[in-house]
């Protein structure tokens, strides 16, 4: 493993048990910490306030609140004009909602403008489980990273959520925060490093690089971990930053093992693996193979028991590796 991250990962991380947090926790206790940094953040609500942990803030510095109520297209056009006077403003609802109702919004009086609003989804992901479909939000990766001037993060858990939170409000300009709802585990800790472009080599690995965002870091390095009874070493990358990339990581990686896997809680199509794929079609083209949701929308059930019928669990993983294997070998 790096020994440069290997100290800052959670020592409960292989546990029978591991310690499990809602990201969305990060978020809450990040945004209090930039609202007392800075007197310009503000924090904007669609009737949401608790679900999204936007309530901190609110109890901290009420007179930088705003409920909007449900309209996240107006939200979002006043965050843009609050950002224009020199306000930072944190937009918070559901991903299905914010980005996936007020795109158009975003798109021209936020990107457009290059103004310094922070687009924040909770609920993305497939694991919102009860919810269903129409509460599941799959694209939003994708849809986030077309845009030019937008910085797109999906943190892996409630440590780097409130990194990325605060990273968030300290970056100039237009940035999409993603996570999820349920409780996961938290495998990094207050010192693992954190910076907008930079992903993080969380095991180091010659046999095949597996790159994954959000949640799912920690079923990777579950994966990681049945691999290497097969004598299988695999490069376990977080990329919290999916625009901008981190190519040095990555490309580095690729060229290292000669084969990757991508791993994330969205739409194969347009999401961070379709930026890894982009990228190393330029720099280092190796055999690719995607984990995700494969062209469908969600349904109700339990977290788990989607995250297993849509094809994202450790198994997913580790038959994912084995595949891609197998195709760098035949190009031998």
């Amino acid at each position: 493993m790096n020994s440069k991250y290997n100290k800052t990962l959670n020592k409960k991380l292989f546990a029978k048990k591991p310690d499990t947090v809602p990201t969305r926790n990060g978020y809450g206790s990040g945004l209090v910490i930039a609202g007392k940094k800075d007197s310009q953040v503000m924090v904007l609500c669609c009737d949401l306030t608790d679900s999204t942990r936007s309530d901190g803030f609110q109890k901290a510095y009420p007179e930088r609140f705003v409920e909007i109520g449900v309209a996240e297209q107006n939200m979002a056009g006043v965050a843009a004009g609050l950002a224009l006077e020199g306000k930072v403003p944190f937009c918070s609802s559901y991903a299905v909602f914010n980005p996936g109702r007020n795109w158009d919004q975003v798109r021209v009086s936020v990107c457009y403008n290059n103004a310094n609003v922070k687009i924040v989804g909770a609920h993305a992901g497939i694991s919102v489980g009860p919810d269903g479909a129409t509460h599941q939000a799959l694209e939003d990766i994708a849809t986030m990273r077309v845009l030019p001037n937008m910085v797109v993060l999906a943190p892996c858990d409630e440590e780097e959520t409130e990194k990325a939170t605060l990273a968030a409000a300290a970056h100039k300009g237009p940035v999409y925060l993603r996570f999820g709802r349920n409780a996961t585990p938290v495998i990094t800790t207050a010192k693992t490093p954190f910076k907008i472009g930079q992903a993080l080599v969380m095991r180091e690995g010659s046999d095949a690089t597996i790159v994954a965002c959000g949640p799912l870091v920690y079923e990777v390095l579950m994966a990681a971990e049945r691999l290497a009874k097969e004598n299988i070493e695999v490069e376990v990358i977080n990329s919290v930053s999916i625009k901008p990339l981190d190519v040095k990581t990555i490309t580095s990686s690729a060229k290292k093992t000669g084969c990757v896997v991508t791993v994330e809680e969205h739409q194969i199509a347009g999401g961070l693996g379709g930026a890894v794929a982009e990228t190393l079609a330029q720099n280092s083209p190796v055999p690719i193979e995607f984990v995700g949701v494969i062209d469908s929308f969600g349904e109700s059930g339990k977290p788990q028991e989607l995250m297993d019928k849509y094809g994202m669990g450790v198994d997913d993983v580790v038959g994912a590796v084995r595949k891609v294997k197998k195709r760098k070998s035949l190009l031998k």
